[in-house]
């Protein structure tokens, strides 16, 4: 029963929840930035590529 206690009233494992839950969605954010942005410059890409072999 005592574990319990202390384990309701450690503050650090929650914290520690809370930052790696915070990594995560910076994470998820800027993979689907980085996706968004590499789609668009290989479409540029594509785009010089055609007028290039005109």
């Amino acid at each position: 029963m005592k574990f319990i206690k202390k384990f309701a009233r450690d503050t650090k494992a929650a914290t520690a929840i809370e930052y790696g839950l915070i990594a995560a969605l910076i994470a998820v954010a800027g993979i689907t930035a980085m996706g968004a942005v590499g789609n668009s410059v290989s479409g540029t890409f594509n785009k010089v590529d055609t007028e290039l072999k005109k």
